[in-house]
């Protein structure tokens, strides 16, 4: 497998490769949304917490990967425009799950204040994001990483502060969420009564971390071979494909959880790996020896960043909203959703060289 993803492979061999390594993440991370589950009851944590600090964290591990590797290879568009374009995909991992499970719109089930808090950092860190790219950054003391970069580091860590104290806090709830199966505190679905072992939980959890790691591997190897043979440029491969193949353990799960009766879990999973994605940009700058990564980004960048944005204030507008009106099955702001970011992909593929 090592000698096959050092390139010079054909077309159907990464393809092949690439596909497998698909359905290993989406496999792994079925499963980590049912032990993310059983450890919210067995700790007492909440379910949108557990989805920002466990989840996010682990399902963006392809993320890591992939972007140290094409940062390592001096391919520095390639592994910014991942974690920033993936912003978005995410955020369509949450339309695609309120198309595929349930008959109500799924942000009419996520009766959280700390939600909408989280959905409001991922704008907030979008936003730095577009502003150095547009700007420019400036290297630190010839380190090679970027005050962006930083930057965003440490906004990260005071959105991580201020979630968890939120979360802590509780302090409103929507008056009508009295509807059953959307309670954050109502018991797992998934037949484990009682609390369990919080080390076997985690064990557990962490094997799960190492496939989802190693496939993630995987998709990246093979993710860039494919970026070369099919032609396509490496800002609008790293954002759409390549993003979208290192977000199925985000789709996976939150499906999972979302089964689960846990959307509130599954919403938190894709904000939090968000915020954690795009923190990974200091880890681009550390790996990329040409200066910092964000003074290189252009048009494109600062569009998808703002395109993740945009998607994000949506998702808020249906959270604040809560009205459970569909269309085809799909709320309507998931529906707005999807609409907007297929223009937004038209956009950017005419930035793809920008």
């Amino acid at each position: 497998m090592t000698s096959l993803l050092q390139g010079g492979d054909s077309l159907p061999v990464s393809l092949g490769i690439f596909l497998v390594a698909a359905v290993i993440v989406w496999w792994a991370g079925t499963r980590l949304a049912g032990y993310a589950d059983r450890f919210a009851e067995a700790t007492g944590l909440g379910g949108a917490l557990v989805g920002l600090l466990l989840l996010g964290g682990i399902t963006s591990l392809p993320e890591i990967a992939t972007s140290a590797t094409a940062a390592i290879g001096g391919a520095g568009s390639l592994a910014a425009n991942n974690l920033i374009g993936g912003v978005a995909l995410q955020l369509m991992v949450l339309a695609v799950v309120d198309a595929l499970v349930g008959r109500d719109a799924l942000t009419s089930t996520v009766p959280r204040p700390d939600v909408l808090a989280y959905g409001a950092m991922n704008i907030a860190l979008l936003v730095l994001v577009a502003a150095f790219a547009a700007a420019g950054d400036v290297e630190i003391f010839g380190t090679g990483v970027g005050v962006g970069s930083v930057a965003v580091v440490v906004a990260y860590g005071f959105c991580l502060t201020a979630a968890r104290n939120i979360g802590r806090a509780a302090t409103w709830r929507p008056s009508d969420d009295e509807r059953p199966g959307h309670d954050e505190d109502e018991p797992a679905l998934d037949g484990h009564e009682g609390r369990e072992s919080v080390p076997r939980l985690l064990a557990l959890i962490g094997g799960v971390a190492l496939v989802i790691s190693a496939g993630g591997y995987a998709l990246s190897r093979s993710g860039e071979q494919l970026a070369e043979q099919t032609g396509l440029g490496a800002s609008f491969f790293g954002a759409v494909f390549l993003g979208g193949a290192t977000s199925l353990p985000e789709l996976s799960s939150a499906i999972a959880a979302v089964r689960l009766g846990r959307p509130q879990m599954a919403v938190g999973d894709v904000l939090g790996g968000n915020m954690f994605n795009l923190s990974l940009l200091l880890l681009v700058d550390a790996f990329y020896r040409r200066g910092p990564v964000l003074a290189e980004l252009g048009a494109f960048s600062v569009v998808a960043a703002c395109l993740g944005a945009l998607l994000c204030a949506l998702l808020i507008v249906g959270l604040v909203e809560r009205r459970d009106r569909t269309v085809m099955r799909i709320g309507y702001d998931s529906a707005a959703m999807i609409g907007v970011y297929l223009l937004g992909l038209a956009a950017l593929y005419q930035l793809r060289d920008a």
